[in-house]
């Protein structure tokens, strides 16, 4: 499993010309499924996301979290973060999984912030615009062991 982690002051979703959702101060985390991904790389990664400390305290240093600052999180599906372009020009996805075995991670993934973080959604498989506001720029990728 794969994030691009991005502290925004706005960041929104739309599909099709239709608003899906939209936050404004909080994270644009954009994830991407591999083979063998489960439970285990989500809880690892929503704990790494939720507490990531990448907004600035009372004296400028980025000191505190998502939760510290009550902000909020758009979840963003990617397959396209495990696009290999090592080869040629064209990337390969194939270590990226397929929507079926993607999709229930994602929802999972979701509930597990969304318990902790308000934490909004696209629309997963679409082709889907995002509009991010990078606050910064603050862009962290991590990835699960």
């Amino acid at each position: 499993m794969k994030v691009v982690v991005q502290k925004v002051t706005y960041s929104s979703v739309t599909v099709d010309g239709k608003l899906i959702n939209e936050i404004n101060n909080g994270l644009n985390v954009l994830v991407g499924f591999t083979s063998g991904d489960s439970s285990k790389e989500i809880d690892y990664l929503v704990n790494k996301i939720v507490n990531l400390r990448i907004f600035d305290d009372e004296n400028g240093v980025m000191n505190k979290s998502v939760k510290d600052i009550g902000g909020s999180i758009l979840l963003i599906s990617q397959f396209t973060l495990y696009g290999d372009a090592s080869k040629g020009n064209r990337p390969s996805y194939v270590k990226a999984l397929g929507g079926e075995e993607a999709s229930p991670l994602y929802d999972e993934m979701t509930k597990k912030l969304n318990d902790i973080v308000p934490t909004y959604t696209g629309v997963f498989g679409a082709d889907m615009k995002v509009v991010i506001h990078n606050d910064g720029p603050a862009t962290i990728i991590i990835e699960s062991k």
